[in-house]
C-alpha cells in the first residue's frame, strides 16, 4: 500500500507521515469523520483554555460556489492589499536563511515536479490557482480565530491547525494547510457566516491523497536538530 494511504499508528508515524497534498481523490470523507477529527483537535492546548477558533467546514455545492468566487476574484485582481494579519514579508523582504529554504520550495514543487520553467509564469499560475479549489479535495476548511486573545489566538491557532491534521494522518487521511485564501477574505467573508470579531487563519484541504498524482511525490527536507536548538545544562548552574 502506498505510504499515502496508509493510516499512521502512532503520533511519530502521522508526523513523518504528514505532507502538504495537492491532488486528492473525489472520495467523500463521512460527516461523522469530520466530526471526529475536530472533536480531537479542539483537545489542543490554548491560553487559560480560551479555544478561540472556529472551523467552517465546507463540502458539496458550498464548497464549488466558493470556490467559483475565489477565483473570480482572483482572475479579476482583487487579491487584498493588506491581509487581516501579517502573514509574511513581502516577496522582496526575505531575509537568510528563509528566503534560500523559501527558493528550494519554490523550485522543488514548481521545476522538478510540475516541470515548468522559471518563465512559465502561466503553467505557475494554472497550478497557483488550483489552491481556490482545494486542489480537489472533497472538504474544504476555514480557520478563523478571535480578535480579542490578540496574537496568542494565532498560536492556539496553529496548535489546532496541527492537531487537526495529524489526527487526519492516522485516519488515512490526507490534508494541505492553505494561507493562500487569506488574501481574498472578503469574498470568504461575503460566503461564510464569519463573526467581524473573527479573523481568517488560513484555509485547509482534506481528503484522500491520490496516490498516483505526480505533485504527491513532492517531499520537502527539514532542518538537523543541532541547527536550530541550542542546550543548557549544568554549567549554567
Amino acid at each position: 500500500m502506498d505510504e499515502l494511504t496508509m493510516s499512521a499508528a502512532t503520533v511519530e508515524e502521522a508526523l513523518l507521515g504528514r505532507r502538504s497534498v495537492r491532488a486528492f481523490l473525489p472520495k467523500a470523507v463521512p460527516r461523522a469523520e469530520i466530526d471526529r477529527l475536530l472533536a480531537l483537535a479542539a483537545r489542543s492546548a490554548s491560553n487559560a483554555n480560551t479555544q478561540p477558533w472556529h472551523v467552517h467546514v465546507i463540502t458539496g455545492a458550498a464548497k464549488r460556489r466558493l470556490s467559483a468566487a475565489v477565483l473570480r476574484a482572483h482572475d479579476d485582481g482583487e487579491r487584498v492589499p493588506e491581509t487581516e494579519y501579517p502573514y509574511q514579508p513581502r516577496p522582496d523582504e526575505w531575509a537568510e536563511p528563509y528566503l534560500s529554504r523559501r527558493r528550494r520550495f519554490g523550485e522543488g514543487l514548481y521545476r522538478d515536479t510540475l516541470g515548468f520553467a522559471p518563465e512559465d509564469t502561466a503553467g505557475r499560475l494554472s497550478h497557483h490557482r488550483r489552491n481556490y479549489e482545494f486542489f480537489g479535495a472533497p472538504v474544504g476548511i476555514i480557520l478563523t480565530v478571535s480578535r480579542h486573545p490578540l496574537a496568542g489566538a494565532l498560536v492556539d491557532a496553529g496548535l489546532f491547525l496541527q492537531a487537526l491534521m495529524l489526527a487526519a494522518r492516522e485516519a488515512g487521511l490526507d490534508t494541505c494547510s492553505q494561507a493562500s485564501f487569506i488574501d481574498f477574505y472578503p469574498v470568504l467573508r461575503e460566503h461564510l457566516r464569519i463573526p467581524e470579531e473573527h479573523i481568517v487563519v488560513c484555509g485547509l484541504a482534506l481528503g484522500h491523497a491520490d496516490p498516483d498524482h505526480h505533485l504527491n511525490r513532492h517531499r520537502t527536507p527539514r532542518e538537523p536538530v543541532n541547527s536550530f536548538s541550542t542546550f543548557y545544562g549544568d554549567e549554567l548552574a
